[in-house]
């Protein structure tokens, strides 16, 4: 299974660990939901700059967001998609991150973890527009964490919703 990650920023220091990290949620995350091996997500880090500006661009909304899912399954499938289906890109702002990590009382590594998670169920269908849709995706978050070895902390709180 294909993680290919990105880090076009260079205000927040990213290092192997969490890159090792991501790869296991990701992994987790398309296991639970019986997507084949060879399956590709691409995770890309950006700064805040870089995430307003897509934020603008795809969302029509001036300022950063933590995570944006960009799924390719959405349309036809594309010659050679078979072989190695490309699920989507999910870019996160590590700055946006950083943040948000402060606020609800956890590490930056869960933080990103849980914006990556958040991002590759978007690209399996997920969604939280209604209250038992937001429900059943923060229950498979947290059971994908938790599956990849990042329980929620006893004293963190949940976050109340990424940004999509």
């Amino acid at each position: 299974m294909p993680v290919l990650i990105s880090n076009l920023q260079e205000k927040v220091p990213v290092d192997h660990d969490l890159e090792h990290q991501l790869t296991r949620v990701v992994a987790q995350a398309l296991a639970d939901h019986d997507i084949p091996e060879n399956a590709e997500v691409s995770v890309v880090l950006v700064d805040d700059e870089y995430i307003t500006f897509l934020n603008g661009q795809y969302r029509g909304i001036d300022g950063p967001t933590d995570v944006l899912s960009f799924a390719m399954l959405e349309g036809p499938a594309m010659p050679g998609d078979e072989d190695e289906p490309m699920l989507g890109d999910v870019v996160i702002s590590l700055e946006t991150a950083r943040r948000q990590a402060v606020e609800y009382d956890h590490s930056f590594t869960r933080e990103v973890a849980y914006l990556t998670v958040h991002g590759v169920l978007h690209l399996l269908g997920y969604d939280h527009e209604t209250p038992p849709d937001k429900q059943k995706m923060r229950t498979q978050e947290e059971t994908i964490l938790t599956r990849a070895g990042l329980p929620a902390p006893s004293t963190g709180t949940t976050p109340s919703g990424a940004g999509c």
